[in-house]
């Protein structure tokens, strides 16, 4: 399942999962946050993932893999 905050971007060579409405990688706030960054660290980096988005697609994420 993929979340209505996702959209999939093709690119030349395949395709990569990017917030709704944007072309910023989902990996990239998975990236900061594994490197200890806050959530408010990442959004300030990309102004344009609204954290209602953000959060979206961590709660959409969370339940992905909770329920499979």
């Amino acid at each position: 399942m993929i979340s209505s905050a996702i959209r999939v971007q093709p690119l030349p060579f395949g395709a990569i999962p990017c917030f709704a409405g944007t072309q910023i990688p989902v990996k990239s706030m998975f990236d900061y946050l594994e490197a200890g960054e806050t959530l408010d660290e990442f959004l300030e980096q990309y102004p344009s993932v609204t954290h209602t988005l953000a959060v979206k697609v961590l709660e959409d994420s969370r339940k992905s893999l909770l329920t499979n």
